[in-house]
């Protein structure tokens, strides 16, 4: 991929759009028609978890966890994390040396409730644990994070439960993920914040919050309506959640979201499993992959191939545009 001529790089003005808001898009990475296309192409890929790299007997009856990393098991994923729309664009935020470190599946079906507004810095939200660790700056942690690109495999309305944002918000914590929450799969779907029906799939965020009286202003926030094949990135600290769906049973969101952090931040830090959301996976197949650049740190286990033989051949975004 390294031939390629760079045509996605943000410019200075798009970069100091998302320094001061922590998100860029929508951005049109597919056209719809071909994007309808892919999911039906995937819809019907997902059922077979025989290259799965999480066993299904590990996911326990209520998680999100079979929804983890099937970009290392089903081709047009594989394809996807690489995407060079995508993948040099976040490369203009975090460096040329990428990695991907996780991708999920957020479906929405009619009657599901909205998401409750949360941040995550260390992806420890559910266990306390952390899952992502960026390297200390004079011996303090840094503020960590991730770059989520979350790209709207369906239509994605007010009605169908989309995206909503909060800018500028994505520069304090207003959690502390070291906390923990409770699981609960039986508060799923009834629960009502502000009358709107918000849970965190079976999870009361509000029991990470730093000030038990604190309040997310929902004067600062908008919906994100998106069309197929279009993409928002954005800093995994910047304030965000999602809309209830109220819409019809066939009108469905689905939408899928790419993780990406620089190659020296750890992944799963002394870890040999995910416990969260009802389930536990082992971490023995689990590899994060180089979107871009080189791993010069050697602190991740990497891997430079599905589980499928999809090869994952890094992008080189250093040379100057056009070259």
């Amino acid at each position: 991929m390294s031939d390629q001529i760079s045509d996605f790089r943000l410019t200075p003005e798009e970069l100091a759009t998302f320094k001061e808001q922590g998100f860029i898009g929508p951005l049109k990475v597919y056209e719809p028609e071909d994007m309808e296309k892919r999911w039906n192409e995937i819809r019907r890929a997902i059922p077979d978890r025989s290259l799965a790299i999480y066993p299904e007997n590990s996911l326990g009856a209520v998680t999100n966890l079979s929804n983890y990393d099937r970009h290392l098991d089903i081709d047009l994923l594989s394809e996807h994390i690489m995407n060079r729309a995508i993948a040099e664009r976040v490369s203009s935020i975090l460096g040329p040396d990428l990695l991907c470190w996780r991708t999920e599946f957020f479906p929405k079906y009619q009657g599901d409730e909205g998401t409750d507004w949360h941040q995550a810095s260390t992806f420890g939200n559910a266990s306390g644990r952390p899952q992502i660790q960026w390297p200390k700056v004079n011996d303090a942690p840094a503020f960590g994070g991730t770059i989520t690109a979350w790209t709207a495999f369906t239509h994605s309305t007010r009605e169908n439960g989309c995206l909503q944002l909060m800018p500028g918000t994505h520069r304090v914590m207003n959690y502390d993920e070291s906390l923990g929450m409770s699981y609960n799969p039986e508060t799923i779907n009834k629960t009502e914040k502000d009358s709107i029906k918000r849970g965190f799939f079976g999870y009361d965020y509000r029991q990470l919050q730093k000030d038990p009286d604190w309040r997310p202003d929902e004067s600062q926030a908008f919906s994100l309506v998106m069309q197929p094949g279009e993409c928002v990135i954005f800093w995994s600290t910047l304030m965000h959640g999602s809309l209830p769906h109220t819409g019809s049973k066939k009108d469905y969101r689905m939408g899928f979201a790419t993780r990406y952090v620089p190659t020296s931040v750890k992944i799963y830090p002394d870890s040999e499993d995910v416990a969260e959301y009802g389930g536990r996976i082992p971490l023995d197949n689990f590899a994060s992959v180089l979107v871009s650049g080189k791993d010069e740190h050697g602190i991740n286990r990497l891997t430079d191939r599905s589980r499928r033989d999809y090869t994952f051949t890094p992008w080189d975004f250093t040379r100057p545009a056009g070259s």
